[in-house]
């Protein structure tokens, strides 16, 4: 991963566990009863008083105590599970001497005991033979990737060369196929030459994949120096009417914080200066320094979504609160709803912000460069999405998700049908009846497009299964930025046979709003296109996934020759959509995507002319790619 404002974590929020009475279980040792007075003198539970630095952490284990159910799922989920130490970690891949290949390189992987090794011979990095013995593995929703450190010999004994940084390593084990992929071809990093290993673990993956002091991880919004840091809160990325800003309350305070996580970092201290020059000293000493031994605690711990709890454990009274307290604070401000739900999406958003690599183009035709860009077009961005929508001020990610549960499979899928739409009418009681929903939707209230989620939380984001998720930037298929700035048109992406005029005069008929048409000849050409060939002929990448997504779902054969056009498309990620959906279209596919391009194209061309269809053709893209970023 690059440095960026905040990197991957898996899933979703919280199902919210700060509200503690009295009775919901025993209390841990150490802790205290005694109620602690409110600021003010008033009587009732008061919140820590300071939760951001590495003093303020007890460690997930402090929780189980009082909160036995959730920890004990918690510890089971994918969430927590992010990041594990190779050893008595559960892992899928095999390590069983299989044999990773692509284009002339390949990745052998063994074990040796309890040691796991991968051996990476590539020709196209200098003709290079180097082992690593893996460290960690970090992941484990929809794939696992690893770390390691290079070796000597595939052998448990087996010496350290060179420095012993962990990089993070060129393959990835991918469940839905139970096979390896190279580790990064989930976002849209463009073609390599060939395999290598990728930066050094501890300064890009382990803020976001851990749990680590905020104050950390806040220091970029502290000051006007804006060295490439990972880890930096979400704000800068909103516009100003969404953003909540840390400030500083007492420089002096911030002083001797900072000094003390020096000291664990082994760096000096920062002397006397204003809280701008502190924050920028810091930022060079974390990424210089900061390593697995400064961790509060390996994968997501309770308190990176809760922040510092000692208080609380030391005072069972005292409640924790998601939103920064002590050194640094952040006023939620307003209406406690709102403030609450704000809180809740801000701390969701110190990981799920990103706009994954250097691609160019966000949606809302928008630019990764702009001040401020529109919303991210694959997973792990879902949470400054979500910000940027309509309804974040009173709903909070927690509604939806709970990274408590060790499979939120089942909770999500309840949301997905028409009992989700209850959570919509709880505010939008005007659609509440079956006929206001007919009125509104203009489909059956009872049938599934009637679903609120669809229309308004589109599947049109790339997600780590190589399926449609959810974009989370709740708004409308007609809102302007979308219908004529982006490909598709949304209603095409459940109504995959439609004409680009079709729909465009069904939207406005049914909703009253006008729709520039010149503007949707510019994006597809004629009105009598179809929304979603026009979208793979015309589109940027990023849509172009989604169109080849829909017509594989929609069945729509005609499009196979189209689609079969971007099984070398630039950005190899589109390339597993492409032939995904030929498999729906056209039966199973034999095709090796790991190959060379010329390779890839004979074998298609054959296949395709089995199936009677033309020959495999080259594709195109819009934009040059981007820098090969990891994911």
């Amino acid at each position: 991963m690059p440095y960026d404002a905040g990197m991957s974590r898996a899933v979703g929020t919280f199902i919210v566990c700060i509200a503690v009475v009295a009775g919901c279980g025993p209390r841990p040792q150490g802790v205290s009863n005694r109620r602690p007075s409110t600021p003010g003198g008033g009587a009732g539970p008061a919140l820590v008083t300071s939760n951001v630095a590495r003093a303020d952490y007890a460690g997930s284990a402090a929780c189980a105590g009082c909160h036995a159910e959730e920890s004990e799922s918690f510890l089971a989920s994918p969430m927590h599970n992010m990041t594990r130490d190779i050893h008595g970690a559960k892992i899928r891949a095999p390590f069983t001497g299989e044999t990773f290949r692509y284009k002339s390189d390949s990745v052998h992987l063994t074990q040796d005991g309890p040691e796991r090794f991968c051996t990476l011979d590539s020709q196209a990095q200098a003709a290079s033979v180097r082992i690593y013995r893996i460290t960690r593995v970090i992941g484990g929703r929809h794939r696992e990737d690893f770390a390691g450190v290079q070796v000597d010999a595939e052998r448990a004994d087996a010496v350290v060369v060179g420095n012993g940084d962990e990089r993070i390593l060129p393959m990835s084990y991918v469940f839905a196929t139970k096979a390896y992929r190279y580790k990064g071809y989930s976002v849209m990093t463009p073609e390599r030459p060939g395999m290598r290993p990728g930066a050094v673990w501890s300064r890009t993956c382990i803020f976001c994949h851990n749990t680590v002091p905020y104050l950390d991880t806040a220091l970029g919004a502290l000051t006007t120096s804006r060295a490439p840091y990972q880890g930096e809160v979400v704000d800068a990325l909103l516009p100003e009417r969404r953003r909540v800003r840390p400030s500083v309350l007492d420089p002096h305070a911030l002083r001797s914080a900072l000094d003390a996580e020096m000291k664990v970092l082994g760096a000096p201290p920062l002397g006397d200066q204003p809280a701008d020059g502190l924050a920028a000293q810091a930022i060079r000493a974390i990424r210089k320094r900061f390593d697995a031994t400064k961790l509060v605690e390996t994968g997501i711990g309770c308190e990176s979504c809760h922040l510092g709890a000692r208080e609380h454990v030391q005072h069972y009274d005292t409640r924790p609160s998601f939103a920064p307290r002590g050194v640094i604070t952040v006023e939620q401000g307003g209406d406690p709803e709102v403030a609450r739900a704000s809180a809740i999406n801000h701390a969701c958003a110190r990981c799920h912000q990103v706009l994954f690599t250097g691609y160019p183009f966000t949606w809302e035709g928008g630019l990764r460069s702009d001040a401020l860009p529109g919303g991210s077009h694959i997973s792990s961005g879902e949470a400054r999405d979500f910000l940027l929508g309509a309804c974040q001020s009173r709903l909070s990610c927690a509604r939806c998700h709970s990274p408590h549960a060790a499979g939120g499979e089942a909770q999500r899928a309840e949301l997905e049908g028409l009992r989700g739409n209850q959570l919509c009418v709880g505010c939008h009681t005007q659609y509440a009846t079956a006929e206001a929903l007919r009125s509104h939707a203009h489909h059956d209230p009872a049938g599934a497009g009637a679903v609120c989620m669809d229309c308004h939380m589109p599947r049109k984001n790339m997600s780590l299964d190589m399926k449609l998720g959810r974009y989370h930037r709740i708004g409308s298929p007609n809102d302007p930025a979308r219908a004529e700035h982006d490909r598709p048109l949304e209603c095409a992406i459940c109504h995959a046979d439609k004409r680009v005029g079709e729909l465009a005069d069904a939207m406005e008929a049914w909703w009253g709003k006008k729709l520039d048409r010149a503007a949707l000849r510019v994006l597809y050409g004629e009105p009598t296109s179809n929304v979603l060939m026009a979208t793979i002929a015309r589109g940027k990448p990023h849509e172009q996934a989604v169109a080849i997504y829909a017509l594989g779902e929609g069945k729509v054969k005609k499009a196979a020759p189209l689609i079969a056009a971007q099984l070398t498309h630039p950005y190899p990620i589109l390339r597993y959509y492409a032939r995904d959906a030929l498999d729906k279209l056209i039966g199973a596919s034999p095709l090796d995507l790991d190959r060379d391009n010329e390779l890839i194209t004979r074998d298609a061309s054959t296949w395709l002319a089995r199936a009677r269809m033309r020959p495999l053709t080259p594709t195109s893209t819009v934009g040059a790619p981007s820098a090969p970023d990891e994911d």
